[in-house]
C-alpha cells in the first residue's frame, strides 16, 4: 500500500490526487497499465510532484501533441515498459461553416458537454477559425460524439474521427526578453515579463491568479529560478530562462513569454 496520508499532505487538488493514488495501487496489484481521466495542468503538476517520491510506480502523460494542456496519465509498475501508445486518446474533427457565426473554445466545449459527456473525458480543443475545430477525447466517446454532436452555436457540424497526425497545432506565439532586477522576487520578474506595474502584479498574486509551475503562489516575495513557469489567468505564461549576476550585483534574467 502507498503512504496515502503522507502523499496527500498539503495537496491542493486532493480529490484528484487521491483518485490517482487509488489507480496507482490498482496498477501495482494487477501489473496492468491504468489510465486516468484527462487532467488539467495544475493537477498534472501536483501529481507528478507527489509521485516523484515513489519508486514503485511510473507515470507517463500525453495529450495528443507536445504542447497539449490537458493530458491523460498512464500509471504502471516501475518494472514494466511504458510508452505513449499506451495512453489511449482519440482526435475528432468538428467541421462546419463558421464564417458568419464565429465560435470560440467555450462554444465548442459547451456543445460537446451539451451531449451529456463529462469534462474529464475531454482533452484540448483546437479552434480552426471559420472551418470549425478539432477535439481530443477518450476513444470510447468517438462513436457517441460522431452521432450526437451535430451543431455548435447555430452552425450544423459534421463530427468524425481523425488521426492524431492530422491535428492542426499552431506553435504558440512567443516573445524573448531580458530584464535586470535587484532581486528574483516573483512580483519583480513577473511584472517585467508581463509588462505591467509591480503594484498590479502584487494584486494578481494576492488574488490567487498567479501560479508558478502550476502551483498557486500568494506571496509576492517568493523567489523564482531558472526553468520556472509563471502563469497568470487570462494573460498567458512566462518561462524563466538563464539568470546571471551583473557587476553591480543585480540579476539579468532571460524570459520567454508565451501568448
Amino acid at each position: 500500500m502507498l503512504p496515502r496520508e503522507e502523499l496527500l499532505k498539503g495537496i491542493e487538488n486532493r480529490d484528484t490526487v487521491a483518485r490517482v493514488i487509488d489507480q496507482a495501487e490498482q496498477a501495482i496489484k494487477t501489473w496492468e497499465v491504468v489510465l486516468t481521466h484527462f487532467l488539467s495542468p495544475p493537477e498534472l503538476a501536483e501529481i507528478q510532484r507527489v509521485f516523484s517520491r515513489l519508486t514503485e510506480v511510473q507515470l507517463l502523460a500525453w495529450g495528443g501533441y507536445p504542447q497539449a494542456e490537458r493530458q491523460r496519465m498512464a500509471i504502471a509498475r516501475s518494472e514494466l515498459s511504458l510508452d505513449l501508445s499506451q495512453v489511449a486518446i482519440a482526435a475528432l474533427d468538428i467541421a462546419g461553416n463558421f464564417l458568419f457565426d464565429t465560435a470560440n473554445h467555450r462554444d465548442f466545449l459547451g456543445a460537446m458537454l451539451g451531449t451529456g459527456i463529462n469534462r474529464e473525458k475531454t482533452g484540448d480543443i483546437i479552434v480552426l477559425g471559420e472551418r470549425g475545430a478539432q477535439a481530443i477525447v477518450v476513444p470510447e466517446l468517438v462513436e457517441f460524439l460522431e452521432m450526437n454532436l451535430k451543431q455548435v452555436r447555430s452552425v450544423p457540424v459534421k463530427t468524425q474521427r481523425i488521426d492524431l497526425s492530422e491535428l492542426k497545432v499552431r506553435e504558440p506565439k512567443k516573445k524573448e526578453l531580458t530584464t535586470v532586477e535587484a532581486s528574483l522576487r516573483l512580483d519583480a520578474i513577473a511584472s517585467a515579463g508581463f509588462g505591467m506595474s509591480r503594484s498590479k502584479m502584487v494584486e494578481l498574486i494576492d488574488g490567487g491568479d498567479v501560479r508558478v509551475n502550476w502551483k498557486e503562489i500568494t506571496q509576492a516575495s517568493s523567489q523564482v529560478k531558472t526553468g520556472d513557469l509563471i502563469a497568470i489567468r487570462g494573460k498567458g505564461r512566462l518561462e524563466v530562462g538563464d539568470i546571471a549576476v551583473t557587476k553591480k550585483d543585480r540579476y539579468r534574467v532571460q524570459l520567454t513569454r508565451y501568448m
